[in-house]
């Protein structure tokens, strides 16, 4: 079996009870069958609170009126951990923030940046990032495993992080060259044509290609603002119809509205052309911030669609994370009174890593 790890990997260590958050609450953590049975066979003096605070039949920890795990104590510490020792972890405790995608033969091992721990190291990482792989013993064969269709995926996702790690480009025209090969291989996928993505590799590493996004993206930063402005709300209202995991988060998507949206066009370039420039002078690593966020998003998620042939929605939906987020800073910055700071930019980014990416009902209402 071949894994793959991000080369910050190592750097990550669970800060526990001093995290500003805790992974222990807001959704329910599924347990796997191997430790529900372990839970049912303990025969210690902690027995009686495994009996009590576990959905046997539904196979999830019990949570309290706000959502913490049954577990969770006041001090956010995990009391199973205390008692019964690290081993007593379920799959899901024991595993986050590793995210792991599976393919026949080969397994990604990601850091979830819904982690505050892993979003602040990603984010204060200045080098491009590299994945490092190695063997280990193990296989899985999968039926009906599409082996060209992955080896073409594996090839358009290098690709596609050579053009988000270009610093010689703009960050925009980085995303565009990305966003249109995406759409060009999923036009091949719907005639079934997959030998033409050979094609649309070797176009969109031209000079050519570039000039194409930047022409594309001058003409739409020249629309009209009123346009600018509603694109942006429906973009940013389809959050809404995501299930919602933690009550704090349905809060924060009205206020962002509020502040950019709901007074009118003027209102919003005016936000916004204060807001970039702002950023230049004072966050100037939001393009390296930007670029680490959007490889991680197509590199965790993109060659999954090799299970349902969704290139382009995988493709956008790397792109609207980072939008989303960069709206949300920017009603943030206006909240504010105009500042800013760092543990903004990491709260916000593992805020809607949570409610996006710890649901597969949203992930798959994302791609839709």
């Amino acid at each position: 079996m071949l894994y793959t790890i991000p080369d910050y990997y190592k750097e990550f260590s669970c800060t526990a009870d001093k995290c500003e958050d805790t992974c222990c609450a807001g959704w329910q953590i599924v347990i796997d069958k191997k430790s529900l049975k372990k839970y049912r066979s303990e025969k210690g003096p902690y027995k009686k609170k495994l009996r009590k605070s576990i959905k046997w039949l539904q196979g999830v920890f019990k949570q309290s009126p706000d959502k913490r795990c049954a577990f969770l104590n006041e001090d956010n510490l995990c009391d199973m951990y205390q008692n019964l020792g690290e081993k007593s972890l379920c799959k899901t405790c024991r595993l986050y923030p590793r995210h792991i995608e599976e393919f026949e033969g080969v397994r990604e091992v990601t850091l979830s940046v819904s982690c505050p721990e892993v979003a602040k190291i990603l984010l204060n990482k200045d080098e491009p990032v590299e994945f490092l792989s190695y063997d280990k013993e193990g296989d899985e064969e999968y039926e009906d495993f599409d082996f060209m269709l992955y080896s073409k995926l594996l090839d358009a996702r290098d690709i596609m992080r050579e053009f988000l790690q270009n610093r010689d480009l703009d960050i925009k025209v980085r995303a565009g060259l990305v966003l249109g090969m995406a759409h060009d291989m999923q036009v091949r996928i719907n005639h079934e044509n997959i030998f033409g993505m050979e094609e649309v590799f070797d176009r969109y590493q031209t000079e050519k290609a570039i000039e194409h996004v930047k022409k594309k993206l001058a003409i739409a930063e020249n629309r009209p603002m009123q346009m600018q402005l509603e694109k942006a709300e429906e973009r940013f209202q389809k959050l809404h119809e995501l299930e919602l995991l933690r009550e704090e988060w349905k809060t924060h998507l009205w206020e962002t509205e509020d502040i950019l949206y709901k007074r009118g066009a003027e209102s919003y370039r005016a936000i916004k052309q204060e807001f970039d420039a702002w950023v230049k002078e004072h966050l100037p690593r939001w393009e390296i911030m930007s670029e680490q966020l959007l490889v991680y998003f197509i590199h965790t998620y993109f060659c999954g669609a090799v299970y349902d042939a969704n290139v382009y929605a995988k493709a956008r939906m790397a792109m609207d994370s980072v939008f989303f987020v960069y709206e949300m800073l920017a009603a943030r910055w206006i909240k504010n009174e105009k500042v800013l700071d760092m543990e903004d930019v990491i709260e916000i980014v593992y805020r809607y890593s949570r409610e996006v990416e710890h649901s597969d009902d949203n992930l798959c209402q994302m791609e839709k």
